[in-house]
């Protein structure tokens, strides 16, 4: 454990990336749709961070200088641009001692200890949900796909349901299908408190066009059957 006596290092002095390559698409696509959900339903919400591959710098591990880089993670009572600019990296020390109150793992081919070390060091920075996204190998890790944990006073325990709400984040989150032109794919989403999803920006997008298409259908029958409305 580091001793927080020694002077911790600025955000300016410590690496923004562990320059680890993602090696599964869903690393990327995923957390950007959840991000990107919810800069629509909290855009009037200042009090909000969502980061995704970003270290997050702390104090409960071997140095201050190694962070632990979740897939993505959301920490509720900091600012949005902190100081008004985008942060190179999530340093605990910087916001206030709030640590982030989900992190999101996605587990490829490469295990990376996502139910074992990465859970235990999620653990003592003090992280109330850890949801492990395992879609492909959950057979081989012999665990199900989507498994959510809230931290208790004896560690992390598998929360039943999906989507399961969130009451401390007023949100509910698990999986759903996403269909956008050809493209199909499980994502994450959030989801309201009865259980309904909340759509992309390009989900919004397309049901609005699909809505304005089907308005100019039955404005040509119209005219077609009764002439120009005068």
């Amino acid at each position: 454990m580091f001793n927080s006596q020694i002077n911790l290092p600025s955000s300016a002095e410590l690496p923004d990336s562990d320059d680890i390559p993602m090696d599964n698409e869903d690393q990327n696509i995923l957390p950007n749709l959840l991000a990107s959900i919810l800069r629509l339903i909290w855009q009037d919400r200042q009090d909000w961070f969502f980061g995704i591959d970003m270290g997050i710098y702390h104090t409960t591990g071997v140095s201050p200088r190694v962070p632990i880089v979740p897939d993505g993670f959301l920490s509720l009572g900091v600012e949005r641009r902190k100081n008004n600019r985008s942060r190179p990296s999530y340093v605990v020390w910087e916001e206030n001692d709030i640590v982030p109150i989900l992190v999101l793992e996605f587990v490829s081919q490469t295990y990376g200890g996502e139910y074992e070390q990465k859970m235990d060091s999620y653990a003592r920075l003090g992280v109330l949900y850890y949801l492990i996204y395992n879609p492909n190998h959950w057979q081989r890790d012999r665990h199900t796909p989507f498994e959510v944990y809230r931290l208790e006073e004896n560690g992390y325990q598998l929360q039943i349901g999906e989507p399961l709400w969130l009451p401390e984040i007023d949100l509910g989150i698990g999986r759903r299908s996403y269909e956008m032109g050809a493209e199909k794919r499980e994502i994450l989403s959030w989801y309201d408190q009865k259980g309904k999803a909340y759509l992309t920006p390009e989900e919004i997008a397309q049901k609005t066009q699909q809505e304005v298409t089907e308005l100019q259908n039955l404005l040509q029958k119209y005219r077609q059957q009764f002439g120009d409305l005068k």
